[in-house]
């Protein structure tokens, strides 16, 4: 027991110690001082910007942001449509996969264009290598660059700075940000056993028959996994994502992917204390989210740890909850990864979350529904300021003072788009799906678990797309069918439909309104007179108010979604309990 928390441990002082390296790394990045590799990137950044004709120095309004994004995001989609739906014929296919259904390539465009990566298919089967590399490992670079630009414009925002440019911040974060860590990741996952070939499956005999053979998938994976993590992407190069052992093949390699999938989010609060020139703030609010994060591993850990009540029973002891774990990672490693993908909104899994006991159900629920622990890739840096913006107006209220922030007065405009992007987008998106799933569980839904095992399962799957998280609950027929299933009848293709089809619009929604409205706001806050401090100032930067924002957090999330946790894992909570689970 005690080794596994002291590995939870050394692994959350390890992104604690390099937060403000990195933070400050990034905020140089974007305030256009110098670092390190100026002199070799700042000759292709030029030529990239001729290329593509855009003026580095002209800055966008928030509108202007949020449609450079969209037309280039377009523009990425039929890319990766044509490059998989012609994945036949194209090279680097060793295997001759042809092309899934179009549903499914629709649902994994969209998937990836929007940071999601959520996959209704299997890698290895139904993917190609050139699919995999140029389709959506490409992607995951451009959509992780996207939400890191997102990220930094709201930051200028919000200081009073104007937004900047998109595509000079989508390029610096790929070039000085992304590439350069991959190389380096990539190596060392190399390093670590992680594969990274061009040649087809390995064919074998099997130890039982040898003359039975059986092939090994394999592929280019160490470049394609340390995106995935980085840029907290999440969709594995093979079905059981980082539980496979050639995408994460030990506690070495489970610790970089760990430390990648928190490094960004976490660097950037203290990329936000730099440019707001308030570092105690940035490490008040950094704080706030580590001890909520915190609480919500530990809350975990202490349920795959004690294990489930009717096995220990039968066994006579008390033993941890191994089902749908590998062993090499055990209990602790399971829970803090759970906690960390779901946080980050990165969606890798190294195990089930499916098999987790009610209370990692709860918690990995709970992390999508807030986004803000630690959020996703940028765009949860500006839902938690956006959070900071609600509390102050309702702390001014309480206390009869101004709403201001950073020295801008909090108003009806940035009110109103702050409660539309926390308390009725995010919502919307999950509810309206979920309750026309659960309406037909028969024809649409295809769910394998009955009561509120099963409900939790709907539920997390509009969850994850609407949080741009990716991971699933499993246990849905929400994968393309194989030939075999559709001609036994075992597995419907009306559910593989339905599931594409409907997460689409979980995915669209819970991406691209926030964003825009994520842009007007800093937009409006940007234009803001600037008003000196007074003593009637409400100050933000103190550990009352943040601890006031922690509890507006925590009750918006509550009244907003504790009915449905209520109705999932809560309730299998009981029934476990009660010895009926």
């Amino acid at each position: 027991m005690l080794q596994g928390w002291l590995q939870i441990a050394l692994t959350l002082l390890i992104v604690v110690a390099i937060t403000p390296f990195f933070g400050r790394y990034m905020a140089r990045i974007f305030l256009e001082q110098r670092t390190l590799l100026d002199p070799i990137l700042n000759p292709i950044e030029r030529s990239l910007y001729a290329l593509v004709g855009v003026k580095a120095k002209e800055d966008m309004t928030g509108w202007q942001y949020a449609r450079a994004i969209l037309y280039s995001n377009i523009v990425m989609g039929l890319l990766i449509f044509f490059i998989i739906m012609n994945q036949g014929w194209l090279p680097f296919n060793p295997t001759k996969i042809g092309a899934p259904t179009w549903d499914t390539i629709l649902h994994t465009t969209i998937s990836f264009i929007t940071n999601t990566n959520q996959q209704h298919y299997s890698g290895e089967t139904y993917m190609s290598y050139a699919s995999q590399m140029w389709g959506l490992g490409y992607h995951m670079f451009v959509s992780a660059a996207t939400g890191i630009a997102v990220g930094i414009a709201f930051i200028r925002g919000l200081t009073g700075r104007p937004l900047g440019n998109f595509y000079v911040d989508l390029i610096r974060s790929i070039t000085r940000i992304l590439l350069p860590i991959c190389i380096v990741g990539g190596i060392a996952l190399m390093a670590a056993g992680v594969p990274e070939t061009l040649a087809g499956p390995a064919v074998f005999p099997t130890l039982e028959n040898p003359n039975i053979s059986q092939a090994i998938a394999r592929g280019p994976v160490a470049h394609f996994e340390i995106i995935k993590q980085l840029g907290e992407n999440g969709g594995g190069f093979f079905a059981i994502n980082s539980a496979h052992p050639f995408e994460n093949p030990n506690g070495f390699s489970n610790l970089i992917q760990i430390v990648a999938m928190l490094s960004i989010p976490t660097a950037l609060i203290y990329t936000y204390g730099i440019f707001a020139n308030n570092i105690k703030q940035a490490w008040l609010v950094y704080g706030m989210v580590g001890v909520i994060f915190i609480a919500f591993i530990i809350i975990t850990a202490i349920g795959e740890y004690n294990g489930n009540p009717a096995v220990n029973a039968l066994l006579g002891s008390t033993q941890p909850n191994l089902e749908g774990k590998e062993v090499r990672f055990g209990w602790a490693q399971s829970a803090l990864f759970a906690t960390s993908t779901t946080g980050t909104m990165c969606g890798a899994v190294n195990s089930l979350h499916d098999s987790f006991m009610p209370n990692g159900g709860f918690i990995t629920l709970s992390n999508m529904f807030l986004q803000i622990i630690w959020g996703g890739q940028g765009t949860g840096t500006a839902y938690l300021f956006a959070y900071l913006i609600l509390a102050v107006f309702a702390t001014g209220l309480m206390v009869g003072r101004t709403p201001e922030f950073l020295g801008r007065k909090i108003e009806k405009r940035e009110v109103v788009l702050a409660s539309f992007l926390i308390l009725l987008v995010h919502p919307i998106s999950i509810m309206i799906p979920a309750g026309i799933a659960l309406a037909f569980p028969e024809q649409l839904s295809g769910i394998s678990n009955p009561g509120f095992h099963g409900f939790a399962q709907v539920i997390y799957e509009y969850a994850s797309a609407a949080a741009n998280n990716g991971s699933g609950f499993e246990g849905l027929g929400d994968s393309q069918p194989s030939p075999l299933a559709i001609a036994t009848g075992t597995q419907p293709t009306v559910t593989a439909l339905w599931w594409n089809l409907s997460t689409c619009f979980s995915l669209l929604a819970g991406r691209y309104i926030p964003i825009i409205g994520l842009l007007l706001l800093a937009d409006s806050m940007s234009r803001k007179q600037h008003i000196p401090y007074t003593a009637g100032t409400l100050r933000t930067d103190t550990g009352l108010f943040t601890g006031v924002t922690a509890g507006v957090i925590l009750i918006l999330g509550a009244l907003t979604f504790f009915p449905v946790l209520a109705l999932g894992p809560v309730g299998e909570a009981f029934l476990i309990g009660k010895g009926i689970g």
